[in-house]
């Protein structure tokens, strides 16, 4: 927008020094012909009153020397010539276009009163006539051709000094546009860079310019206003969830020790078997209560992302998991990691990531089955991991809700979960500024992708 910004008042300045430029330099150019035009119709109108009392061949010679110095001095030419046209006296050049128009007005009484601008460009010399005599005493005519080379070089000079002049002038507009613009757009991008880090989960996103005009700043008091209020409100949710999981675990604890106790003095038979089952929903609940405060401390923002080597991430949960693995019949692979894969994340968001992906694996995919962990990096993804198995897969109508929360697929109600690891996996890659995303494997099996933005310019 600013640049958008900065072109538009660019074109207004450049418009608007062109058309003050133009009319000036026009206006020159006029002026200085109508000083020529004045300047030498008035040695025409001298050459006019000599020819006009030329009587004898003295006074023939008095103007042939006359108009001989004059063509000298200025490189002009000069002729004069009587009604019929016929040449009397004759110096320098000879008048070129437009004398045949200039000495028929000059015949029938009327002197030149208009030339052609001169420009830079304009033509090397003019013609102007002045009539000998007056009215019905007409009794021949001047012709002055006139070099414009002196004219045309002061245009030249007062065009290029107004056009030095119109670009300083719009050299320093366009500094002082850039400024404006500026001026206008800082508190913009920092308001634009405030909702950006607030979407992507920071609660504590603010806009802190405080130039602009006043709208501006208005604008970016009533927006840190309501950013304060969203993030009290979502704190107080949250806070609401972390409490309420952390306090219910105390007696959650103390009843699930209160049944173990009772075990040994249930009789064996239906009771036992409905003891062994409340045993088991009680520890479910405990697990949902620790799944529900991981997601709440996920969901403060309390960290910042920082670059994390996500090579080095990759491997240590791989080797973490494999005895787990191998305890459950299950071949797990890491392949195609390259060294010194860097992306800028939550701290250990790879590894939290990784640790929910690998543990759904090995709860869903059956034994002899085959995991493999890759990790690349792509220009226009930045980090990627890739989690693949062979297992059962999911329909893919069902992909896209196995990352909300309490999901989970038709098939797999009766195993052990809190349907929140994957969701907890999403909000960790969100905050992060990645995604994470699922697809069916090929023949069958499910594809988990974790794309990790890079780290700023400077690598550790």
């Amino acid at each position: 927008m600013r640049r958008r910004l900065l072109a538009v008042l660019t074109v207004l300045m450049g418009v608007a020094a062109l058309l003050l430029c133009l009319p000036l330099a026009e206006g020159y150019a006029r002026g200085r012909t109508e000083h020529l035009l004045l300047q030498r119709r008035s040695e025409a109108v001298r050459f006019a009153d000599l020819a006009e009392r030329m009587r004898t061949d003295a006074d023939r010679a008095e103007l042939a020397a006359e108009i001989g110095r004059y063509a000298d001095l200025y490189g002009a030419g000069v002729v004069v010539v009587d009604t019929a046209g016929t040449t009397l006296v004759r110096a320098g050049t000879t008048p070129g276009a437009g004398a045949v128009e200039a000495r028929r007005r000059a015949l029938t009484g009327r002197s030149t009163d208009r030339l052609p601008t001169l420009r830079p460009w304009g033509p090397g010399g003019v013609v102007l006539a002045e009539p000998v005599g007056r009215d019905e005493r007409v009794s021949g005519a001047v012709l002055l051709a006139v070099p414009t080379g002196a004219a045309r070089r002061d245009v030249t000079v007062r065009w290029s000094l107004i056009a030095a002049g119109a670009l300083a002038a719009f050299a320093a507009a366009a500094l002082v546009a850039a400024g404006i613009a500026r001026w206008l757009m800082r508190p913009v991008r920092d308001l634009d860079r405030a909702v950006e880090r607030l979407a992507a989960g920071s609660l504590r996103a603010r806009a802190g310019s405080d130039t602009g005009p006043p709208e501006l700043r208005r604008l970016r008091v009533h927006f840190n206003t309501m950013a304060d209020a969203v993030a009290e409100s979502i704190g107080r949710q949250r806070d609401f969830v972390a409490d309420a999981s952390h306090q219910l675990r105390n007696p959650l604890a103390t009843l699930v020790l209160q049944l173990e106790n009772v075990e040994p003095h249930v009789t064996p038979g239906p009771g036992l078997a409905e003891h062994a089952r409340a045993l088991d929903e009680a520890e479910r609940l405990a697990e949902l209560l620790d799944a529900l405060l991981a997601l709440a401390r996920v969901e403060s923002g309390a960290a910042e992302p920082a670059a994390q080597d996500v090579s080095r991430a990759v491997r240590d949960r791989v080797t973490a998991w494999a005895p787990v693995f191998r305890a459950a019949g299950l071949e797990l692979t890491v392949t195609g990691v390259a060294d010194g894969l860097w992306a800028h994340a939550l701290p250990d968001a790879a590894g939290r990531v990784l640790d929910a992906l690998l543990d759904n694996a090995v709860k869903f995919v059956p034994g002899g089955g085959r995991v493999e962990v890759t990790a690349s990096h792509r220009p226009d993804a930045g980090t990627v991991v890739r989690v693949a198995d062979d297992g059962p897969g999911v329909p893919d109508d069902q992909l896209t809700s196995l990352l909300r929360r309490f999901t989970r697929s038709p098939e797999h109600q009766n195993i052990p979960g809190s349907g929140l690891g994957l969701a907890i996996a999403d909000e960790i890659a969100r905050l992060s500024g990645g995604t994470l995303g699922l697809s069916a494997n090929t023949p069958h099996g499910l594809v988990a992708h974790l794309h990790l933005p890079p780290p700023p310019a400077s690598r550790p």
